[in-house]
């Protein structure tokens, strides 16, 4: 690891499917990723889209990229660029996206997230140590309870 990766691990009380469904499937991610939802085949080297409520109306493509490796309900990354509304140099930056899926338990799951391998000079890094905790945390919550965290203004 590197000073700008970003690595969390939480444990979410459900089993690894339970928590798959709510990263990849419309109910979750709409409830916690800012109402998007993954566009395209979670196979790899597929290509996805984040589409969602955004500057270019409710389509707007918020993140995009290819699909790495996908072995559901274990293992999914991915690499991710900003959508083309928000940067003009959106394909020149990038990062990788890992989410792995353990169980830990009868009913406990580990979620391990990691975003690194940034490409220089990528505008959203400086965010991450800030955002992905509270994904995180709200995909737990979401798993545990059916609600997502209301995210700060």
């Amino acid at each position: 690891m590197t000073d700008t990766d970003f690595t969390m691990t939480i444990y979410i009380a459900a089993e690894p499917a339970a928590v798959w469904n709510a990263i990849t499937g419309d109910e979750g991610s709409r409830a916690v990723m800012w109402g998007s939802v993954i566009r395209g085949d979670l196979v790899p080297g597929a290509s996805y889209e984040y589409v969602g409520p955004g500057q270019d109306g409710d389509e707007t493509v918020q993140v995009y990229g290819e699909v790495l490796q996908a072995e559901e309900p274990r293992l999914l990354q991915v690499t991710e660029h900003p959508g083309p509304t928000y940067r003009e140099n959106h394909a020149e930056l990038s990062s990788r996206l890992t989410w792995l899926i353990e169980s830990a338990d009868e009913g406990l799951t580990k979620l391990t997230c990691t975003n690194d391998e940034w490409s220089p000079g990528h505008p959203a890094r400086e965010h991450t140590e800030q955002s992905w905790p509270l994904v995180l945390s709200s995909f737990k919550s979401f798993v545990e309870t059916g609600r997502a965290l209301p995210f700060p203004s």
